[in-house]
């Protein structure tokens, strides 16, 4: 096994890892790892916006308050305030850096989302604001030469000893090499990819949630899963979503008889919040027997929705569908998780030296469903607050000092051993059962029927989570059971609906909805709490 040595480790490259490393890179040798290039993560997929109380007729005050209303009383208002808060002075650094959002003459452009009161949400180049985030954040970073970047490199686990992080362990090119670092930053985004419909790029398999939960890191609010319910429904596209932004810009929604339906559902119709909007479209495929409703854009101009959403038209024609002309085919996916790996409002987790920041944390700033564009608002925020702690802890904790021989690095658990003759069918199989199962029986709308029915099956899959693999796609598929069964396990035991939870034999808030449920590995066991 080769042994590397950094001051500061990052996994995951997304914009909360790159905020972070940024935070970082004055105060010593930083690493990134991603496991595959560094641009490819959820951010450079965003396309709506980043919402920020900018615009003159905004206030921090109200967009709290909008944040706190989406989250169905369950956010951590302290880490809203946060939030919303120091999101102003993040965005002005972003601009500072060169950041290009779009102006309407020399004011910033806002346009208006789903449960927002006011137009807070900024955009670039139409609909590529997470590719502009990502562009300015990834050539900051290369003004620093002490950061370097780990590409293809699968995290397998993280180096812990007498209750503390002390690194990961890595594959790289078919080696395995222990990354020791004084603070080790988990920025590894979602785990759309364990449902069968997801707007989530490939690697979004929760690995960084899998791995701090076999680390013994605490996990929570996992039931909560935001489905964005308007994602390109055709049989030769992929699962492109067609952004919030449009129905913010006066897109409607018509079932397959070319009827509207919002108005049934939500006095704010089109612009509901979106378990509200998603649950109304499923409604609506059921009552129709259809597949999908339609977005329908045609009543506005063609020019301005061709400026407005350049990357969408221009997609959605490769795939003969003119959204200025045409009904554009649509049903919702899974798109982002409210919960993960718990954390305080600096990113500092249950795990000393261990630090989270983005989707794959639950700060509870979300609550049980997000706001539209608040996600990189967050991963600027709290990737910055995260990285101020692992410096601050890194610098108190001088692992410099430390002899490698003293962390016990374990190269014989990475021996290949397996129980099972499991071949790369079987691997690929289980993958396409697992996502099918989930969005089926673990989907938008739950019940004690199908969760129990999707337990059993789990259960069964439990002997991938004790083999010893290594490869990615076999790795990936260990972090996506062991996540799924967490996921599963959260919804069997909230017995109410709340936000994105929705369970159709309670649909309503029944008692103990004020409740968190947490999940912690304690030796071999799966333990869980309910906490105010």
């Amino acid at each position: 096994m080769i042994i590397e040595k950094t001051d500061f480790l990052i996994i995951g490259s997304g914009v909360a890892g790159l905020r972070a490393a940024i935070e970082l890179a004055p105060y010593g040798e930083v690493i990134v790892v991603t496991k595959d290039r560094p641009a490819e993560s959820s951010t450079e997929y965003a396309q709506g916006g980043i919402a920020v109380a900018l615009s003159d007729e905004d206030e921090v005050g109200i967009h709290y308050e909008d944040t706190l209303r989406a989250g169905d009383g369950l956010c951590n208002e302290e880490a809203v305030k946060i939030l919303v808060g120091e999101g102003p002075e993040r965005i002005k650094e972003l601009i500072s850096w060169g950041a290009e959002f779009d102006k309407e003459g020399l004011k910033l452009d806002f346009t208006m989302e789903a449960a927002h009161s006011r137009k807070r949400v900024l955009h670039a180049h139409g609909d590529a604001t997470g590719k502009e985030l990502e562009r300015v954040l990834l050539n900051k970073v290369r003004t620093f030469s002490s950061i370097e970047k780990y590409p293809y490199a699968f995290t397998k686990d993280l180096i812990i000893q007498d209750g503390k992080c002390y690194g990961a362990y890595v594959l790289a090119g078919g080696q395995m090499v222990a990354l020791i670092a004084k603070a080790t930053i988990l920025t590894t985004g979602g785990a759309g990819q364990i449902f069968a419909r997801t707007t989530n790029p490939a690697v979004s398999t929760g690995d960084g949630m899998a791995i701090a939960f076999r680390a013994g890191a605490v996990l929570g609010d996992l039931e909560f899963v935001q489905f964005h319910p308007t994602v390109l429904y055709a049989p030769s596209a992929p699962q492109f979503l067609l952004s919030e932004a449009m129905r913010g810009e006066g897109a409607l929604l018509r079932n397959i008889n070319r009827e509207l339906f919002m108005k049934e559902y939500h006095p704010d119709a089109e612009l509901a919040p979106r378990d509200v909007v998603s649950r109304a479209i499923i409604s609506q495929m059921v009552r129709t027997n259809s597949n999908h409703v339609y977005l329908d854009l045609t009543h506005l101009d063609s020019d301005f929705v061709k400026h407005r959403f350049p990357r969408i038209y221009a997609t959605c024609l490769q795939y003969d569908v003119d959204v200025t002309k045409e009904l554009v085919p649509v049903s919702p996916a899974a798109h982002y998780i409210m919960g993960g790996v718990k954390t305080d409002i600096n990113g500092a987790t249950s795990i000393k030296g261990l630090f989270a920041a983005g989707e794959v944390a639950c700060t509870g700033v979300h609550g049980a469903n997000r706001l539209a564009s608040n996600s990189l608002l967050e991963g600027l925020v709290y990737g910055a607050r995260a990285g101020v702690s692992a410096r601050e802890y890194g610098l108190e904790a001088r692992i410099n000092g430390i002899e490698v021989e003293a962390l016990n690095i374990n190269e014989s658990k990475y021996i290949k051993r397996r129980s099972h003759d499991i071949t790369r069918f079987d691997i690929e199989e289980i993958r396409h059962s697992l996502r099918k199962l989930m969005w089926e029986k673990v989907g938008i709308i739950r019940c004690a029927d199908s969760l129990t029915e999707a337990k059993k099956k789990l259960d069964k899959w439990s002997f991938i989570l004790k083999e010893e693999f290594n490869t990615r796609r076999e790795l990936e598929l260990q972090n996506m059971i062991q996540l799924a069964q967490l996921i599963n396990s959260a919804a069997i035991l909230r017995k109410n609906s709340v936000g994105a939870h929705y369970r159709s034999d309670i649909p309503f808030k029944a008692e103990g909805w004020q409740k968190h449920i947490i999940f912690r590995k304690q030796k071999e066991e799966v333990v869980y709490d309910f906490i105010s």
